[in-house]
């Protein structure tokens, strides 16, 4: 019956984002890095989605396999958002039809020694750490394959949506290796050890609606023509943090992310520091203000 709620409440929210999606959300215009050349790029979005940043994979050959150049890319761009107070919310999308991220690129895999395989993949679970640990909210947009570093790729994010159509798992059992980029770690914390240990023993694939489910996944979505609902369903997500006090949100998702890692005396104490953090913002002295007034509040990040 939680789950029958769960997709009820999440079609029902789908009708009402679904009703405005200004062009302006495409891929295309706007600032992209590499000059649109690239295997990953980045687009800030503007107009009333003004502070959502796109991290677009488009690694078309290899259907954005995790290679050299494009992990030295995403590492590039992603480390250049850590640096920027003015992004609220990232959403992580593949402008391949099909495809989030397949995964390892095997033939690169396949030419390196023993060693610059370890060190490689060492590289690759940094890169995920370092996406993991940007301040503002991270969205992962699944619409097709998240197979093996694809799916750790989107497990490093703070929440995903996912098409039905979706295919999810860490297959990497089925290849001689295990998960090697944060998945044994965040997978469980996502689903559940026991759930975790059966998807990873059996490299097992799931669909969106099971991932939901498993609780892999915070929304599922019918795919639709374009092939990009769970894109749009990101950015309906989106769209609902972005109202919120952005040192706030920032600041509450690193009093989750240090907390779920120690006792609850010490993650009471971090959750303590971070609150007193927002204490001297003109965001909280805006807060109150607008709910005295009685009108919407207007944040500034300061």
């Amino acid at each position: 019956m939680a789950a029958l709620r769960t997709l009820l409440a999440t079609r029902s929210r789908i009708r009402l984002c679904r009703l405005s999606h200004p062009a302006s959300a495409g891929f295309g215009s706007g600032s992209a890095a590499h000059g649109g050349s690239g295997e990953v790029d980045v687009k800030r979005l503007d107009g009333g989605d003004a502070g959502v940043v796109e991290m677009a994979m488009c690694r078309e050959k290899a259907r954005n396999a995790l290679g050299h150049v494009f992990v030295r890319q995403m590492r590039q761009l992603v480390s250049e958002l850590h640096r920027d107070s003015a992004v609220r919310v990232v959403v992580f999308r593949s402008l391949l039809p099909g495809v989030f991220c397949a995964g390892a690129d095997l033939k690169e895999r396949a030419r390196m020694s023993n060693s610059e395989a370890e060190h490689f993949v060492l590289g690759l679970r940094s890169l995920m750490n370092e996406i993991a640990a940007l301040p503002m909210p991270t969205i992962a947009a699944v619409d097709g394959f998240a197979l093996g570093g694809g799916l750790e790729l989107a497990l490093a994010c703070d929440l995903r949506t996912a098409a039905h159509t979706a295919q999810m798992g860490l297959i990497e059992t089925t290849r001689g290796l295990l998960p090697g980029a944060g998945g044994s770690q965040r997978l469980p914390r996502a689903v559940g050890f026991a759930v975790a240990k059966e998807l990873i023993f059996t490299g097992r694939r799931v669909g969106g609606e099971e991932a939901l489910q498993l609780g892999l996944v915070n929304r599922a979505v019918e795919q639709n023509q374009a092939g990009d609902a769970a894109y749009r369903e990101a950015l309906c997500l989106a769209r609902e943090i972005l109202p919120q006090a952005p040192i706030a949100v920032r600041m509450a998702k690193e009093a989750m992310n240090r907390g779920m890692e120690v006792d609850i005396a010490s993650g009471m104490a971090i959750e303590g520091m971070c609150y007193a953090r927002v204490i001297p913002t003109r965001d909280r002295q805006e807060g109150m203000a607008a709910f005295i007034e009685k009108r919407k509040p207007r944040y500034t990040g300061e």
